[in-house]
């Protein structure tokens, strides 16, 4: 391997980890010896510098991350803010209605509930913070990760608590999570067997 091609593996595998990676991991990904694969962590850093990039690699406790340099955070922070401030997609409120009646769920369960990959959606969502990571599923094969709706999530649509949720799914009753977040935690079903809902419109005439 071409010395340009193992510092571009390097590059490619910081950037998508995203998160602190050890240099042995790093080194056996990209297929090097550790002090070749710290010699391309240095050359990238040097080429950042001299370029002015928006990007650093940082050494942790001997592991490695790709970050943004502080001067920029203030543009980051402004883009994320209008991403979080974006309506949510059908696509995302029918996720959240999967998690918050079934959780913890695995992002499968979802999958097989929608008929469709959900994974984008549940990233945008664990983003938004309106969803979170609930340990992993120590009895299912490969103990996938769960996840649950978060305290934002409660906030974000008027819910004291999961119990002010709207009846199950599959009840006569049940409603969106639209009508949630017009209704919020004051919104209570009408049976419409109650006998006391129950009038005869001539009596109100």
């Amino acid at each position: 391997m071409k010395f340009s091609e193992g510092m571009a593996a390097v590059e490619a595998i910081l950037f998508a980890c995203g998160e602190p990676i050890e240099l042995d991991k790093l080194a056996a990904a990209a297929e090097l010896e550790k002090e070749l694969a710290e010699r391309m962590v240095n050359r990238l850093n040097s080429r950042y510098n001299d370029e002015k990039s928006a990007f650093t690699i940082k050494k942790l406790d001997g592991s490695y991350q790709m970050t943004t340099r502080p001067e920029f955070a203030r543009y980051i922070k402004s883009a994320l803010e209008t991403k979080r401030q974006t309506p949510l997609t059908p696509a995302a409120m029918e996720v959240l209605s999967i998690v918050a009646y079934n959780q913890p769920v695995t992002r499968g369960f979802i999958d097989r509930v929608r008929g469709v990959d959900s994974s984008g959606v549940v990233r945008s969502l664990l983003d938004r913070g309106l969803l979170e990571e609930h340990g992993r599923l120590k009895d299912v094969p490969g103990h996938p990760i769960a996840y649950r709706t978060t305290e934002n999530f409660l906030l974000c649509f008027g819910l004291g608590s999961l119990e002010n949720l709207p009846p199950i799914p599959g009840s006569s009753e049940q409603i969106s999570l639209d009508e949630i977040e017009e209704y919020g935690a004051d919104y209570i079903p009408v049976d419409d067997e109650d006998p006391e809902n129950d009038s005869d419109p001539e009596e109100d005439t």
